[in-house]
């Protein structure tokens, strides 16, 4: 008799040990699921909260450059770090050039300067992107287009300067 309770105990024992491990496993994956989905959910959050609205937009024959006044419609500071994944189009209406940031210039890449000079693109604050070009073909229409890394955009329409 006494064989027969102890192997129940043993047999409680073993079932409680494999339930309280499993109960563990479960928990601890829970809480790697919850922390991934979270990191998700703020990472698209972030993304969402990036926005940029193109207020005007001239060309200076001068500097040989189009002018790109822009401004941070979004809820979160755009910092210099981040420049590099701004996509800026300019160029006649259909047929704009890809520029990429670089700080020091030159054709083919643009430069941002923001309001205050900080190197921080603030909330409610209006930058100049310039974009230099290597030649200027006349044309009765142009086009600017700014593209953030999250996809969201804006595009302007605007006609030389007489």
């Amino acid at each position: 008799m006494s064989s027969v309770t102890i192997s129940e105990v043993i047999i409680l024992i073993a079932a409680t040990l494999l339930a309280s491990s499993f109960a563990t496993y479960l928990i601890f994956y829970s809480n790697i699921l919850q922390s991934s989905v979270t990191i998700s959910i703020d990472a698209a959050n972030q993304r969402m909260n990036v926005r940029v609205e193109i207020v005007y937009a001239t060309i200076n024959e001068t500097e040989k450059c189009y002018v790109i006044y822009a401004k941070n419609v979004g809820y979160i500071p755009i910092h210099n770090s981040t420049y590099n994944s701004i996509d800026l189009y300019v160029g006649p209406y259909r047929r704009a050039t890809l520029y990429r940031y670089n700080a020091s210039g030159g054709a083919g890449y643009f430069t941002i300067e923001d309001s205050d000079g900080d190197g921080v693109w603030e909330v409610g604050e209006t930058a100049v992107l310039k974009a230099e070009y290597s030649s200027l073909t006349e044309e009765p229409l142009y086009e600017a287009k700014i593209y953030i890394s999250n996809g969201v955009g804006d595009s302007y329409l605007f006609t030389p300067p007489p």
